[in-house]
């Protein structure tokens, strides 16, 4: 399955479709600021880092361990969504507080380039699902087309061919993709905040696990570090991946509206309190991608406004369950991978 087929609807009625629900959703005060909310945020995460820190000098045994390891890896989760929304500049009006707030966050705390997140994720948001220019859909571990597939060879062809049954477990893999990700584009780049950046990674590198030898010894710091990274980058994984994957995918040459461009290749998963929490609010994914600015405690309100004027143009809005969605996604590279198990050895 190169690309699923996009419906396009006929939208000659509302020749700038987007504009107007641009207005409707800034009328209703949503594309306002929300600082104490991102202050309240910056404070709970700061004190759950800490205070996970501080039960791991509590604990002793490798389970206990392995334990609280994993709830750092979850709080480590939380805070990767707190650096997509100052990357997105949702928190404040500051576009420097934003970035400072940015690199603390992802450079410092978690050992990830802001600057190669910022860049990439960009690209991706100005087109989503395209087959040759939004990079989470660039040849990697995991095929999104059959001529993808077709192209790899060795392992990266036996992995393509058994992706569906292999895709849980390669989420393991994403923090460390992450790590090196962030390292090359540092090496790379020409950007202005490049020796920041690379001074506060470099000061993460060698405070966090000497802070975790000094608190728990250095063979517990290691499995710290280890289940952190695999668990942190399986829940971050599992929460990009409804959101995209599965979906129409824009071939060369296809032109869309910024509206459909956006809505048709989205997933939003159901939301309730819980699943807003683990999600970050990227349950809300069409939503988010129309207008990424948008404070995250906004965009609740903002995606009833959403689905109703979608359904008032006649645009496919797809929203499911957070079960539903693995299940789409699992039949999509089940899909893709056919080709590969059906060739002779």
């Amino acid at each position: 399955m190169a690309a699923i087929a996009i419906s396009v609807p006929d939208l000659s009625a509302s020749p700038q479709p987007y504009a107007e629900l641009k207005r409707r959703v800034e009328a209703a005060g949503l594309m306002r600021k929300r600082p104490g909310y991102y202050v309240l945020m910056l404070v709970t995460n700061t004190l759950a880092f800490g205070t996970t820190l501080w039960l791991l000098t509590l604990v002793h045994g490798v389970w206990a361990t392995v334990l609280m390891a994993a709830v750092l890896a979850f709080v480590s989760g939380q805070l990767g969504f707190q650096l997509h929304d100052s990357g997105h500049r949702q928190m404040f009006q500051s576009r420097r507080l934003n970035t400072v707030i940015g690199i603390v966050t992802g450079n410092g705390l978690l050992g990830m380039s802001h600057g190669w997140w910022v860049d990439k994720h960009n690209r991706h948001h100005g087109n989503p699902n395209h087959q040759d220019l939004d990079p989470d859909i660039d040849v990697g571990v995991i095929a999104y087309s059959e001529e993808q597939a077709a192209a790899k060879t060795g392992l990266g062809r036996w992995i393509a061919r058994h992706q569906a049954s292999l895709f849980f477990p390669l989420l393991f893999g994403l923090a460390w993709t992450m790590h090196v990700k962030g390292v090359q584009y540092l090496i790379n780049t020409k950007e202005r905040l490049r020796w920041v950046e690379v001074g506060v990674l470099g000061m993460h590198a060698l405070a966090f696990p000497a802070l975790l030898v000094v608190m728990v010894g250095p063979w517990r710091a290691l499995l710290v570090i280890v289940v952190q990274k695999c668990v942190g980058g399986f829940y971050l994984a599992s929460v990009f991946a409804p959101n995209h994957k599965g979906m129409p995918q824009i071939e060369k040459g296809q032109e869309l509206d910024f509206l459909r461009s956006q809505v048709l290749t989205s997933r939003n998963v159901r939301s309730n309190p819980l699943t807003d929490l683990l999600y970050g609010s990227l349950n809300y994914q069409i939503e988010h991608h129309l207008f990424p600015t948008m404070p995250r405690c906004n965009i609740r309100r903002a995606h009833t406004i959403v689905r109703a004027y979608c359904a008032e143009l006649g645009v496919p809005y797809h929203e499911t369950s957070i079960y539903r969605s693995y299940r789409e996604i699992l039949s999509f590279l089940h899909e893709v991978g056919a080709p590969l198990r059906q060739a002779p050895a």
